[in-house]
């Protein structure tokens, strides 16, 4: 109900702002900073499953999770004709996932948890340069997870706009709560008590139980660098191309604490990953006019990382102009991956390994998201609210070759 409201919130603020300038005029840019465009997203999200990592590999993996986000874009022109936006984005998710309760023995832990991500980017876009820069900052905070971010980004086009080349480099700071399963997680006692913990690089140390029940749960670090670049294309009037990958590197605590991991010989353990990963994903995307009414859209995407994931991704969506201001979009995509080396089924695991998980995100799999997309933007405003320029409504079904099948529903609202 509270996720209902906030929505409810957002669009009743967002028609006050955009009631309160003309979005039409543009014979002239304005210096003072004011709203450009408000978006509001909403979306519903619900999976079924019998792969829980947190039992194991097997045990349910029900999960509902209900999302928010408003974007706010504020834009003023400077003295030299260069644009200047701030965008600020709020997502606040709430979440329950059945296998949660079962972190305890007993499945008494709690099944629901929330997470706040603000996030802040400011952009300087040169028209007579051709070029755009940008830095963000970005923050996600939820019980056992928290995140520090920040970007850099820089876009150039061709002389003859047919061509244009980005650049993005991204860092996250994050640190994991080490809530471990109840028969490993350390007990309060008046006196000194100690336990083992591993560490990000396979370490085990002992610690002291009773000063850390005091202080709270301990963390450990997760490192993220990642730089992604983006070649775009006009071939002609009827067909654009773009390249796009990533260079991803990673250090600390790859796992979670609380994933379990049932060996051969019936002996239980946590989830033991490498402390470093390395990803390399790589796509091609084509956009083809085939007519006033329809346009192919289509990417494909390989990846590989040096854990012994790689996988093949392939989609294409069809928009449909059903009139000027309306469209449909029909889309599919499949994608398939193979094991991790580190991965195995519930009990098939050796003690003799030295990494070992049991989360299905790194078994052998193919998967298949099909569904539809509708957006209404008539000039006049959505059912005639003149400064409400855009209705988009997505809904999807996911499956997986594991038995995971999942549902998706999202709402944006976009006010100019």
């Amino acid at each position: 109900m509270k996720k209902i409201c906030l929505s409810l919130v957002g669009i009743i603020l967002a028609f006050f702002v955009g009631f309160g300038q003309n979005s039409s005029d543009t014979t002239y840019k304005r210096m003072d900073l004011h709203v450009e465009e408000v978006n509001i997203l909403s979306s519903y999200y619900s999976q079924t499953g019998n792969h829980s990592a947190i039992t194991g590999g097997i045990g349910t993996q029900r999960l509902t999770d209900v999302s928010n986000i408003v974007q706010l874009k504020l834009a003023r022109y400077d003295l030299y004709g260069r644009k200047k936006t701030v965008d600020w984005e709020l997502g606040i998710d709430h979440h329950t996932a059945a296998s949660s309760a079962y972190v305890s023995k007993t499945g008494a832990s709690a099944t629901g948890g929330t997470r706040i991500y603000p996030s802040v980017t400011w952009k300087i876009i040169n028209d007579a340069k051709r070029q755009e820069t940008g830095f963000g900052l970005t923050y996600s905070n939820e019980y056992n997870y928290k995140s520090y971010g920040a970007n850099v980004s820089f876009a150039k086009r061709s002389f003859d706009e047919n061509r244009e080349v980005s650049l993005k480099a991204q860092v996250y700071f994050d640190r994991v709560k080490m809530i471990q399963p109840s028969e490993f997680a350390p007990t309060e006692s008046s006196t000194p008590t100690y336990s083992t913990i591993t560490t990000a690089s396979g370490r085990t140390i002992r610690v002291n139980s009773s000063s850390e029940a005091s202080s709270g749960i301990p963390s450990e670090s997760r490192n993220t660098f990642d730089l992604s670049y983006s070649v775009s294309q006009v071939i002609n009037k009827k067909l654009q191309v773009a390249l796009v990958g990533d260079f991803v590197g990673q250090n600390g605590y790859l796992g979670l604490p609380f994933h379990r991991v049932y060996f051969t010989d019936g002996t239980v353990k946590v989830e033991n990953l490498p402390s470093s990963r390395f990803k390399l994903p790589i796509g091609v995307r084509a956009n083809y006019y085939l007519s006033d009414r329809f346009i192919l859209r289509s990417f494909y995407r390989f990846y590989t990382d040096n854990w012994g994931v790689t996988s093949h991704s392939a989609s294409l969506e069809l928009p449909v102009k059903l009139t000027q201001f309306v469209s449909v979009s029909p889309f599919y995509r499949f994608y398939t991956q193979t094991a991790s080396n580190y991965f195995r089924p519930y009990s098939e695991h050796a003690l003799t390994e030295t990494y070992y998980t049991s989360n299905y995100d790194y078994a052998a799999m193919n998967s298949q998201y099909a569904g539809i997309n509708v957006r209404i933007a008539p000039p006049k405003g959505v059912f005639g609210i003149k400064n409400w320029n855009m209705l988009e409504l997505r809904t999807g079904m996911y499956q997986q070759t594991t038995g995971l099948e999942a549902y998706n529903l999202s709402l944006n609202l976009r006010f100019k």
